[in-house]
């Protein structure tokens, strides 16, 4: 109950917000299907965020072990390809690695 309903409403200071980071170069880590039809909805969502970090000047580094998804098209055609590609698993193993060869500012996990 409030004592006194005249009273103004005190509301707690808030800290600023923190500086927004500064993210040159991202790694994404593509989950399309390991073969052939399989995770349609994945490429795509992969894809579209290739496209979007593009958009907003980033370097992309993508790993996904599928060669034969939209994701990982490397032809001069496909404006919104990855800068680095990796067909590896997407695996702890093999993801640290590639941190610690490209050294990235974030990660995306791509997910449908």
């Amino acid at each position: 109950a409030c004592k006194d309903p005249k009273a103004p409403v005190q509301f707690p200071v808030r800290k600023p917000a923190p500086p927004k980071p500064v993210v040159k170069k991202v790694l994404l880590l593509g989950s399309g299907g390991t073969s052939i039809g399989q995770a349609g909805e994945f490429d795509y969502s992969g894809g579209q965020a290739i496209k979007a970090l593009k958009e907003e000047g980033k370097e992309v580094v993508l790993m996904n072990p599928n060669i034969a998804s939209v994701q990982t098209n490397m032809d001069d055609k496909s404006p919104n390809k990855a800068d680095h590609t990796y067909f590896l698993p997407v695996t702890p193993d093999f993801v640290e690695e590639i941190i610690k060869k490209e050294k990235p500012d974030g990660i995306v996990v791509s997910m449908g």
